[in-house]
């Protein structure tokens, strides 16, 4: 079985809930759509959080979000193929996975693409305030050339994502406090034309913490589908 659910933030709370109400086995598969939260600090806390997490028994397949550093660029993780993409792991916690942008991966028969990362609306405050913000949240030229060659020479069923193509982005969850004019939308336009380009079945993904279904769109936050 395969579990979709949304960002955590680093806090497990909805990791324990998703357990209670599904008791997922050992090679059940939980998919984070970003934002996981697990490589923020850079400190014991993470070590702490995967830890935890580690030992609920089941697979992580974690997307990249934009409130968290890439694994690529921390030095205790590895490479590994696994069902039929890549994914960097620890070998502390290796049933925590972080797939690479633009691989294919097959679960439960399906060809699901990942994508994460997107723009932090809240960047200027953590840099003001000396929280972390890493400067390759979003997805890179070579990252988007990437998914764009898998797309022409694959079929695709799902998508896994963080964010949303621009036409979707859902406007009744924007902050108060963020002048819009000011938010880069680079990420969610450049999924527009990959959205165009594709014949899926579902497209999962996380970021705007919401629960909701727009076309064969899901939108995801503490709410749990399966595949």
């Amino acid at each position: 079985m395969v579990y979709i659910t949304g960002d955590i933030h680093g806090s497990l709370s909805p990791i324990y809930e998703l357990f209670e109400k599904h008791s997922p086995a050992i090679d059940d598969i939980i998919v984070i759509l970003g934002d996981v939260g697990l490589n923020y600090t850079g400190t014991l806390q993470d070590i702490s959080l995967k830890r935890a997490m580690s030992k609920l028994g089941s697979t992580f397949f974690c997307i990249h979000g934009n409130h968290e550093n890439r694994p690529q660029n921390i030095a205790s993780y590895s490479e590994k193929e696994w069902n039929g993409g890549r994914v960097l792991f620890e070998e502390d916690f290796p049933n925590i996975l972080f797939p690479v942008d633009g691989d294919i991966f097959l679960l439960e028969g399906k060809k699901c693409l990942v994508i994460g990362g997107a723009y932090s609306v809240d960047k200027y405050y953590r840099l003001s305030n000396g929280h972390k913000w890493w400067p390759d949240e979003q997805p890179s030229s070579a990252i988007k050339e990437y998914v764009e060659e898998q797309i022409a020479n694959n079929d695709i069923n799902i998508v896994f994502s963080h964010t949303c193509p621009a036409k979707y982005i859902p406007t009744e969850c924007f902050l108060s406090c963020i002048d819009q004019s000011e938010v880069d939308n680079s990420t969610e336009e450049w999924l527009d034309t990959i959205e165009e380009k594709l014949d899926y079945t579902a497209w999962y993904l996380g970021h705007w913490h919401t629960n909701k279904h727009i076309d064969r769109l899901h939108f995801l936050f503490h709410d749990v589908e399966c595949l």
